[in-house]
């Protein structure tokens, strides 16, 4: 997945919060909803977004699907901000020579 799929897909608040809970514990839909003032239909519908961006992925427990982090799901976005980081840094030397 690109980065910014990942930035689409955690610019919503409470999904930023509903991945947040996975990458701390993994659980089902009704697990997850249990912490959010949303229905399970709605987490269930934000679990599909974290997933279309490759930052959840979901495993079959008999009837119900475990949700959990992807390890490497935000990897991408983690190189794009370091590089940009990069670059920031890299115009601050330069202007701070400049002023010596």
């Amino acid at each position: 997945m690109t980065y910014e799929e990942s930035l689409a897909a955690l610019a919503d608040p409470t999904r930023r919060q509903i991945y947040e809970h996975v990458t701390r514990s993994a659980g089902s839909v009704a697990d997850i909803s249990k912490g959010f003032p949303i229905s399970r239909p709605a987490v269930s519908q934000h679990l599909k977004v974290l997933s279309d961006a490759g930052l959840v992925a979901a495993k079959q427990q008999g009837n119900r699907r475990i949700y959990r982090a992807t390890p490497d799901g935000l990897a991408e976005l983690r190189q794009y901000l370091d590089r940009l980081w990069g670059d920031v840094l890299g115009e601050f030397a330069k202007s701070f020579e400049k002023e010596l």
